[in-house]
Order: structure tokens, then sequence, then C-alpha cells
């Protein structure tokens, strides 16, 4: 059996490697799998689409009044160091280091309301919109993209999901249905430095061959499901579209320039270059993170040396989306698992703030140019349009034209599973 991006991974009880990608050989692991995910995209009506999701995640959490929601009336032992300064939307304000995107706030929008997020470090809350204990029996709640994964099934030459900040959890449905994690050892599996892509279109034609011999008692259409799965695996290896797209060599160096910050390159920053660059390749969602946002102390020496670099990368990123003419059909989200307290601690740091947070959102058709919600005088609570977690999800997966309210993926203990509690998109947003 052949493996194309097979990665060092320890075993989980079912004996398969959780960041195993695609496989190739007589016994198809996805058959079955990928005649199911048809059934489900027939059933809720969803079809492949050039929508497409970036997913930036702030680890550790960030500080929510101090990068959006600034609050410079307050006193002093909440307000912190920053002042707000304005942007090119009347009555919008943002803090004081990141004047690249106050010039464009026209082309995202700000929740500052954001409430029911979870007070310990996890990407899960950023990732799949649940705590990472909830449906921990089965396996947990799956990610967004590896639910992109299972209805929709990538767009030719490229995986659905792809993750450039470590794993991300499929939850219950399964280790298939994981992101594939670019590389060393997978970058030179995509460039075939060790089997030709003459050998692989060969075995694909000798893989076929052997199936329409078990396709003639085979009623199911789990066969067939086969075979097309099969054909995507080689597609991807020998197209080399992916392998370019993870290439930043072969970006034009002023555009690889506007992703850099004060301190230069950074390859936090430079993710966001290739997560622009794998939609381009056809991925559907991607997975990043960027910086360290724990500041329980120093809070804002940390924030002073990191947010003009942010400032810099994103601002990159939503540039080269609009001249690219791809903002439209690419969501772009920015958040951390929780908020930071309103009140600055004898370190001069914030702690977890759980009780509400801030999203950066813009792109996917959504309107721009706003700011949903409100926080109190200190920042401490959701006083206007509290937004529930599950909405921002539901809004994700509307933009990826899969139905929050009516798509439903069965557990491993047999119960559907509704993907955010029935919850509808942001009607400020769509």
């Amino acid at each position: 059996m052949l493996t194309v991006f097979q990665r060092n991974a320890k075993k989980y009880c079912d004996g398969v490697s959780r960041r195993s990608f695609l496989r190739i050989g007589a016994m198809g692991v996805a058959g079955l799998t990928l005649a199911d995910l048809l059934r489900l995209e027939a059933e809720a009506g969803v079809v492949s689409s050039g929508k497409a999701l970036i997913n930036i995640f702030l680890a550790g959490g960030p500080s929510h009044t101090d990068l959006f929601d600034l609050k410079p009336d307050a006193p002093s032992e909440f307000r912190g160091e920053f002042s707000p300064i304005k942007t090119n939307v009347s009555g919008m304000e943002i803090c004081e280091l990141m004047p690249r995107l106050a010039k464009m706030a026209d082309k995202f929008s700000l929740i500052r309301s954001i409430t029911n997020t979870y007070g310990d470090h996890s990407s899960v809350h950023t990732q799949a919109g649940y705590s990472k204990d909830e449906l921990k029996q089965v396996g947990g709640h799956p990610s967004l993209g590896s639910v992109v994964s299972k209805f929709d099934g990538g767009r030719g030459e490229a995986p659905s999901f792809v993750s450039l900040m470590g794993e991300v959890s499929p939850g219950f449905l399964g280790p298939i249905y994981s992101p594939y994690q670019p590389d060393g050892k997978s970058r030179s599996t995509l460039s075939l430095s060790r089997i030709s892509a003459d050998r692989l279109k060969d075995r694909s034609k000798l893989l076929a061959q052997l199936d329409d011999l078990k396709r003639d008692i085979d009623t199911s259409g789990a066969m067939e499901a086969m075979d097309s799965f099969q054909q995507r695996a080689v597609e991807v290896v020998t197209s080399g579209r992916l392998a370019d797209a993870l290439d930043l060599e072969k970006e034009r160096p002023d555009v690889r320039g506007r992703y850099a910050g004060p301190a230069g390159r950074r390859p936090d920053s430079e993710n966001l270059l290739l997560a622009r660059r794998l939609i381009e390749a056809g991925v559907r969602v991607v997975s990043t993170q960027w910086g360290g946002w724990d500041t329980h102390s120093d809070n804002f020496k940390t924030l002073r040396t990191q947010v003009p670099s942010l400032d810099c990368a994103l601002s990159g990123l939503i540039t080269d989306l609009s001249e690219r003419g791809m903002l439209k059909d690419v969501t772009v989200v920015m958040w951390g698992e929780f908020g930071r307290t309103p009140r600055v601690n004898m370190t001069a740091g914030r702690d977890h703030w759980p009780r509400v947070m801030q999203a950066f959102v813009a792109g996917g058709g959504m309107k721009s140019g706003q700011v949903i919600g409100a926080t109190d005088r200190y920042g401490g609570e959701a006083v206007d349009r509290p937004v529930h977690l599950r909405e921002v999800f539901a809004t994700l997966y509307q933009n990826l034209g899969i139905d929050p309210k009516r798509a439903q993926i069965t557990d491993p203990a047999g119960r559907p599973q509704y993907l955010v509690d029935g919850r509808e998109a942001i009607r400020e947003l769509v």
C-alpha cells in the first residue's frame, strides 16, 4: 500500500495514524466513507463550491480591550497603556498599534460581544465551537475543517483541509478527516523525490483494472466511490499544484514583503501568505496560528512587540485577497480562545476572561465596515447584542455553503449531531 502525506505519528486504538491523509491501495480505506459523504451531500443539498475559509488562531487568548475594544474613559487600572485611533469607518476605533488595518476597516467587521466561550487553553474552541470535553466519550466534536472535508471532499488536486498550526482534531469523524499538515517529509513526497509520476499513474491504472472485475459484483456504489477517491489522491501528488503553493520562493518578492512587519519576516506571518496560496490551489479550509497571547504578565510589552507585525501580516492578507478578487469568496476569521480580564493585574498582565471575547471577520460575502455588539465601560460583560460562539460558526458554515440549521453528522454512537445546535448565522453579517 502506498501512503501519501504520511507523517510519523502515534497510533490510536483503531490502529490508524491520525496524521495520515490519503492512502492509495487495494484496500482503499475511503470506500464506504466517501459513499457516505456523497449520500450526506445529496441529502443536505451541498455541492462543492469556490467558497473557502482562513481560520487564524491567536493562541493564548488576546486581550480584547487592548486590540479592538479599547476603553479610554475607564479608570487607569482597566484602560491599559494603549490609545484608540480612528479608522476609515465612522465610529469604529482600534488600537493605535494597527494603523494599516485602521485604513481598511471598511473591508472587515468586528464582533465585540462573543459569549459562551471556555476558560481553558485549547484551539478546539475556535476550530469546532465546543469545549474539548464535550462528546469526549466518542472522540469530541469535529473541527470545522474536518466537517467541510466530510461534506465537500475537496476540489480536484488539493485536500479540503490544511493545518499550518499542527494537529487539529477531527473529533468523532476519525483520522481520515484530519487536516493535511505540511512539513519537510510531506513536501518531499509531494515533489515526487522517490516515486515518479508515471509509476503512480501505472499503479492507478492497475487498480482501476482490478476494480473493474470487482465492480461487476458490487451493487452498492462503494467501489465507484473508492475509484474516485484513489484517482484524486494520485492527482494531488502528480499535479504538483499543492507543492507549488507551499513554495514561497515562487511568490513575487513585493507581495511576500507586504506580509513582513517591523521585525522582518516571521513564520506565522508567512503562513498567512501560504494560506492564500493554498486556497488558490483548491484547499477549502486553512487553519493557522499567529503569535502567543497568554499575557498573565507584561501584557503591554508583549503586545507592543507583536501587534505591529500582526497589523502588517493581516492587512497584507486582506489586501492580497482583495486585489486578486478572492475576498468575496474567502472568509477570514481571527480570534483566540477567550478574552482577558478588564482589570490589569499586579504584574502588568491580564488573566483569562471567558465571559466575553472578540473576533475579526472579513470577506466571504459578509457585510463589512461595522462593529457588532458592545461591552460595558470596563470590557467585562456583553451589554449589547451578545453573540453566542456557535453563531459565529453558523456564519462560517453558511459562508462555505453548508446549511448550519439542517446539516447533521452521525456520531459513533449512532446519534445525529447538529453542527451548531441549531443556531443561525449572524444576521448583521449575512
